[in-house]
């Protein structure tokens, strides 16, 4: 997996707790967290934890990928609405991806990723399930 050790570990809150980031100025939620609000230029934030479930706004499936991941094919990538505000895209796993419908209710959870750098580092993250 491509993904930079070091990079990683700075984003594990938002990966492992679903963490977003509220303006307190304004109220914006951001994720994942931003220093500088793009609504109101506010720079002081709360930590929020995002709900787990959502819907599919929309999604794609892949059918040529990368020797990365090509064991996978064909997997769907889809854009989560969170009804929140805050939309996240994440692999759609556990189901076949001619199933998948927009509206499609999902939740996320917690799962390998793949492993990153020389010392294959175990990265996780969420993938959306159907609910």
């Amino acid at each position: 997996m491509n993904i930079q050790p070091q990079r990683y570990w700075r984003e594990i809150p938002q990966r492992y707790r679903l963490e977003a980031g509220k303006c307190r100025k304004c109220g914006k939620l951001c994720f994942p967290p931003r220093r500088k609000c793009a609504a109101c230029g506010g720079a002081s934030w709360d930590t929020v934890q995002l709900p787990r479930k959502g819907r599919l706004l929309t999604y794609t499936v892949v059918h040529s990928s990368t020797d990365e991941f090509a064991k996978l094919v064909p997997y769907a990538v889809a854009i989560v609405d969170l009804g929140n505000g805050v939309r996240l895209t994440a692999q759609v796993v556990d189901v076949d991806p001619g199933e998948l419908c927009a509206g499609m209710p999902v939740r996320l959870e917690f799962r390998k990723l793949g492993e990153a750098g020389k010392a294959g580092v175990i990265c996780y993250g969420y993938k959306a399930v159907p609910a």
